[in-house]
């Protein structure tokens, strides 16, 4: 007579279960991702962030009633979140050189205290950005009281005379100070009207040329159409219009040659193609006796 031998479920359905709780405790890469982002949250920040929005969400029914404004919708989320915590603390601007930063604060029109969302970032980077040295900027919120401010300013490229005034452009001939320009006294001098948008081509060239760039003290806009250099020794270089590099070169050729800018010279004319005019100092009138 054979027996039957009985083999218990349990044991069976434990190994089973025991498979399953392993593969479910296989990290995803989702969720390696969220375990090595988390230690990097601001809890105080995500907080802030859901109360802002509860908060949102039951003013946003008060801003579509009549007469309702964007404006008057910011200040009334300001006022029912700044209780909770969500007040500027910090401003932290990044990038500033040479704008001025009460004028810049003045630009951003929030304080230590004001409520973090009752103000416009468009309105006021639109502000900013108003500055003459300022190219760009940008204004991140970070919950709960911090304010980023990132400048890109305006680069200083030369000290333009007109009229008697002496301000100070960059490479694209924006005026960028009219103050203050003791500090700038390296930079290129370009002289009269129409200077600043010219300005980059000629210098450009003459930066490639430091013989010739050392001895000019000036660069003088003529008629908005052509250049003269005013060189160290109180000559005057007369350029062509719209062919100033053969020009310089052909003055760079003569220098290196025959010296011709270290003489006595009032004017080295090179608007024509075909020749070279020279005129040499006058000799000092003498006094009577």
């Amino acid at each position: 007579m054979s027996r039957v031998t009985r083999t218990s479920a349990r044991p069976v359905a434990r190994a089973t279960a025991a498979r399953t709780r392993h593969v479910n405790d296989r990290p995803t890469r989702w969720r390696l991702l969220w375990r090595r982002q988390r230690r990097f949250l601001r809890p105080a920040g995500w907080g802030a962030a859901g109360l802002a929005a509860i908060a949102g969400v039951v003013l946003l029914a008060q801003a579509n009633a009549p007469g309702a404004t964007i404006a008057s919708f910011r200040e009334r989320l300001g006022r029912a979140t700044s209780g909770a915590g969500l007040r500027v603390h910090d401003i932290v601007i990044e990038g500033r050189s040479n704008t001025p930063e009460p004028l810049l604060r003045a630009a951003i029109g929030v304080a230590p205290g004001d409520p973090i969302l009752g103000f416009s970032v468009a309105a006021a980077q639109a502000r900013i950005e108003t500055l003459s040295w300022v190219r760009q900027a940008t204004i991140e919120r970070q919950l709960p009281d911090t304010i980023v401010v990132s400048l890109a300013e305006r680069r200083p490229f030369a000290v333009w005379q007109f009229q008697g005034k002496f301000v100070l452009i960059d490479r694209a001939g924006q005026v960028v100070a009219d103050q203050d320009l003791s500090a700038f006294g390296q930079l290129p001098l370009v002289v009269g009207a129409g200077a600043p948008a010219a300005a980059a081509g000629l210098l450009d060239l003459l930066g490639n040329r430091p013989d010739l760039s050392s001895r000019v003290i000036a660069a003088v806009r003529v008629g908005e159409r052509r250049w003269n250099l005013r060189l160290n020794t109180g000559a005057d270089v007369l350029l062509p219009e719209g062919q100033e590099e053969a020009a310089l070169n052909k003055l760079a050729e003569l220098q290196s040659s025959i010296a011709l800018l270290d003489r006595p010279l009032q004017s080295v004319d090179l608007r024509l193609p075909d020749r070279l005019v020279v005129r040499p100092q006058q000799p000092a009138a003498k006094k009577p006796t």
